[in-house]
């Protein structure tokens, strides 16, 4: 089913946009929150929470990317999960891509500031309009997805190294970029 039909379904109040929105997205969301989790039983109920807020969201919002606001929306609750669970404990997945990009995106602004962190968003989407898609693609499975390096390479039928380096420059040019910007 089209995503126009299943928004349309939300705002009717229709059950059947969960029905459809989880035969279409629940894979991907379920994958995504799985990432991030590392727990199957945990990720089902992220993506089931996921869905109940997107229920709840629209309207009043109409997303322009369905898959792409159910997917900030579980990547969200993953990462509130995950918190919850692990509570000062370091989790390998997703703290690890974090480490890795965390002097790129470490900001002088409060991190509690919503206006601050959304320039900032707006800053890194900028950037990455500017870069290769492919670098674009293993940026974004890493930081986004939080896949580990093995993965990508595996996924994009590349080496490792390949994939490192590119992450490495990407990174590289990220700081420049946010420096630039005045964020760093």
């Amino acid at each position: 089913m089209d995503d126009h039909l299943i928004i349309e379904l939300f705002f009717k109040r229709s059950e059947q946009a969960i029905v459809e929105a989880t035969e279409k997205y629940g894979n991907l969301c379920q994958k995504l929150s799985y990432q991030i989790v590392g727990n199957k039983n945990d990720a089902e109920e992220c993506v089931n929470d996921a869905l109940l807020a997107v229920w709840d969201s629209i309207p009043p919002n109409n997303p322009n990317s369905l898959p792409a606001y159910l997917c900030r929306i579980t990547r969200n609750l993953s990462i509130k999960k995950l918190r919850s669970n692990t509570a000062k404990k370091r989790n390998s997945f997703y703290d690890k891509s974090l480490d890795e990009i965390s002097d790129c995106i470490a900001s002088r602004f409060s991190v509690d500031s919503q206006i601050d962190s959304q320039a900032l968003t707006r800053s890194i989407n900028n950037f990455l309009d500017t870069i290769h898609p492919v670098d674009r693609s293993i940026f974004v499975q890493r930081y986004w997805f939080c896949y580990d390096v093995s993965m990508i390479a595996k996924h994009l039928n590349k080496s490792e190294n390949y994939i490192s380096v590119h992450l490495h420059r990407t990174k590289t040019r990220l700081k420049k970029h946010l420096i630039k910007e005045d964020f760093l």
